[in-house]
């Protein structure tokens, strides 16, 4: 049986993606994984994958003296990389991106081992911008992504299939809902959002009215407790939280909007900014409202009023339902699949 190695980590981001696609490559074959001992550990480390560690260096934008020692480090990092790749004999090596994957997809070229690699947002990360150069194919989540890139293809993104299995009277009882008003899904990606907390806190009074509400918080607690208000730290189990709900507030991550488009649901897109991301947010979010597929509210005019206003927008668009059924956007996992089985065919 052939072997792929898959690399990817330092958000969830760069980790779920790789996750979405593991049960269906590990039917067809042996699979391991290389990482730090950051997230892509804590998401990997019960899904009996053989798991590499190496340190891997991390660009600090705007901050020449925190930088100096990346070259050196970065060296170190391809060299450790080169090590786990001559133990570990990979077939291949499926790159998800972020600064992780870049040492191994360097030592894989210099190794002779072919890459794949998926970038997932609009315009390719810097990490996914220099690997792309060292791929035998780079898959994208956006059409346009792929015609940039001279061995791009249009793939879409990949999407956890358990996401698609639970009963949504089974996920409202799970949660304590009785179904008499609709549920409204929040959260702000891995390890939550403040700027949507707050707005959401300070507007609970008024949303309760409209909505039961699954507010996925992070590290933020709560102290009162509120009829028709559930917060959690974290939800293990996103089918049921999904499944639960027709509508949903979250930050515009890749690969939770395509997760959204995938499920269908009515969403209000917050793009995280006011740099703390490079942008890719604000373009994904930007991308979808120009097709009619989301409704978007800047972090920059978030506030309780101007949340109430942009769920009160979204619930009267009565449209949006048909604009989603019509939506070309699908789970990418089967051509990501399909085109992975071609290059190890032979």
């Amino acid at each position: 049986m052939k072997k792929i190695l898959m690399t990817g980590g330092g958000s969830a981001g760069h980790v779920i993606p790789n996750l979405a696609l593991l049960p269906k490559l590990s039917e067809h074959y042996e699979v391991c994984y290389a990482g730090t001992n950051g997230i892509e550990f804590a998401l990997l480390k019960d899904k009996g994958v053989p798991f590499y560690t190496f340190s891997a260096p991390k660009l600090v934008r705007g901050s020449l003296f925190r930088n100096l020692t990346l070259p050196l480090c970065f060296l170190q990092s391809v060299r450790q990389a080169k090590h786990i790749l001559k133990d570990a004999r990979p077939d291949l090596v499926f790159s998800k991106g972020g600064y992780v994957s870049l040492p191994v997809v360097m030592a894989a070229k210099k190794l002779g081992i072919p890459a794949v690699s998926h970038e997932s947002d609009f315009s390719a990360g810097l990490a996914n911008k220099i690997i792309a150069k060292r791929c035998a194919l780079v898959l994208t989540s956006f059409p346009e992504t792929a015609a940039s890139l001279p061995n791009g293809m249009f793939s879409g993104s990949p999407v956890r299939e358990e996401l698609f299995g639970a009963d949504p009277a089974k996920a409202r009882e799970k949660y304590g809902f009785d179904g008499g008003k609709p549920v409204l899904l929040v959260f702000g990606g891995g390890s939550g959002s403040a700027a949507i907390n707050r707005a959401v806190d300070q507007s609970l009074p008024a949303l309760l009215k409209e909505f039961d509400i699954l507010h996925i918080r992070g590290n933020s607690k709560i102290s009162t407790q509120f009829h028709g208000y559930v917060p959690l730290n974290f939800e293990q189990d996103m089918a049921s939280a999904y499944a639960c709900s027709d509508y949903v507030v979250s930050r515009a991550g890749s690969n939770t909007v395509f997760e959204i488009l995938a499920l269908k649901k009515r969403a209000l897109l917050i793009p995280l900014e006011n740099g703390r991301s490079r942008g890719d947010q604000v373009e994904n979010a930007h991308y979808f409202k120009e097709r009619g597929l989301c409704h978007v509210l800047r972090e920059k005019d978030l506030s309780a009023q101007s949340l109430q206003k942009a769920l009160h927008d979204l619930t009267d668009d009565h449209d949006l339902p048909v604009r989603l059924a019509r939506a070309p956007f699908r789970s990418g996992n089967g051509v990501i699949l399909s085109e992975i089985m071609n290059l190890l065919k032979d």
